[in-house]
């Protein structure tokens, strides 16, 4: 029984550590946005410029504990080295799931969202099977006793761990989990199906009464239902509160609002073009790439003057900030403005660029994979 539970607990916690770090891997500057969240909880800015950074190591370091584990290498160290990284995980989700300052920890990316209270109980089974090893590490018995293969699959499990979040974060995810996939329509991601109920929400009233110094709280149906506000002795006292009721159908885009620089809407115009627009998305100007933003900017004339093609450039930086770049750059696209965390599910890239028509993703590209004018018109515009 002790082997069958040895061998269990080692296939649950491999298999799942290098589940989580290359899914993590895949999108690290998604893991790396998360990571910037709990750097700023714990009051540690000074590592967000290494967020991205630090968020590869991380992936790396699963991968290869979650392999060597299963290889049966170095037991005591592998297994050691996995319980420090479970309690830190395990310690950072309870603190997220009880103070509620990070609404998903980024377990799996954004393949499988997680609660902060399923990321701690999951965390709490890893712990406890993790433990289980350590102690009876000693009967971990390695593939090979053979201590150059066991160096040589060290080396190539780290390598390919390593050039593979190099990779991603200079491209683009390998596997899109983000509601801005190439193939989605966006306008349907951001409506509530028909038969779906949305979010219902309460007012809720605090009641005092004059004559009896009685207080209560009733929400805005009982205040119509009982007709309390008939009767004189009864005042509203302080803002009422809105809160919820009933968790309903949540749209997968829920956030994104297009204005311009005064405010006015034009999220439906730009999302529901039914021709080919281009969206040039950089999230943050102050740490745009300014080469990949002239030939983009090149790019849009080219496309305006041989195709008629509108493009758009959305960023979440102030209107006097981006009116200066935009001044500074001789920005041939237009200039929009929207919050920064839909941005960044947009194109995991600063600039990136996004293909649109009818409200379809038609593609979309890191600014080192830009195609050329020549071959965007071959493949679409032309078509």
């Amino acid at each position: 029984m002790k082997k069958i539970a040895l061998i269990f607990a080692r296939i649950v916690v491999g298999v799942l550590f290098i589940f989580s770090g290359l899914i993590k891997a895949n999108d690290p500057l998604g893991f790396g946005y998360k990571l910037q969240e709990y750097f700023d909880v714990f009051h540690m800015p000074f590592l967000g410029d290494m967020a991205t950074g630090i968020a590869i190591v991380l992936c790396v370091l699963e991968i290869v504990l979650g392999a060597l584990l299963l290889f049966g290498f170095w037991s005591k160290k592998v297994t050691g080295g996995l319980l420090v990284v479970i309690i830190f995980f395990t310690f950072l989700t309870f603190v997220s799931a009880v103070f509620k300052v990070v609404t998903s920890c980024g377990c799996f990316g954004d393949a499988i969202p997680l609660t902060p209270w399923q990321s701690f109980g999951k965390d709490v089974i890893l712990l406890i099977l993790i433990i289980y090893l350590f102690i009876h590490h000693k009967l971990i018995k390695p593939l090979t006793e053979n201590s150059k293969v066991q160096l040589g699959l060290l080396v190539l499990v780290t390598l390919f761990s390593t050039l593979f979040g190099i990779y991603t974060y200079n491209t683009l995810p390998v596997l899109d989990f983000l509601p801005y996939k190439v193939g989605a329509k966006l306008p349907d991601l951001m409506k509530i199906p028909a038969g779906e109920e949305g979010d219902e929400y309460a007012i809720m009233y605090q009641m005092s009464n004059k004559k009896t110094g009685e207080k209560k709280v009733m929400s805005d149906k009982d205040y119509l239902k009982t007709e309390i506000w008939k009767d004189d002795n009864w005042e509203i006292v302080g803002d009422p509160e809105k809160i919820l009721v009933k968790k309903g159908y949540e749209p997968k885009i829920k956030d994104l609002l297009i204005t311009d620089a005064s405010g006015t809407d034009y999220t439906k115009e730009l999302i529901e073009n039914p021709y080919y627009n281009l969206i040039i998305v950089a999230y943050n100007l102050n740490d745009a790439n300014e080469d990949a933003i002239a030939k983009l900017n090149a790019l849009a004339w080219n496309a305006a003057e041989q195709f008629n093609i509108r493009t758009v450039l959305l960023t979440s930086n102030s209107a006097s900030d981006a009116d200066l770049f935009s001044k500074r750059m001789k920005l041939f696209a237009e200039v929009f403005y929207a919050d920064a965390v839909p941005l960044k599910s947009m194109v995991r890239s600063n600039p990136g660029l996004m293909l649109l028509k009818n409200g379809v993703v038609v593609n979309k590209w890191h600014h080192h994979t830009v195609p050329t004018f020549e071959v965007l018109a071959e493949q679409y515009f032309s078509k």
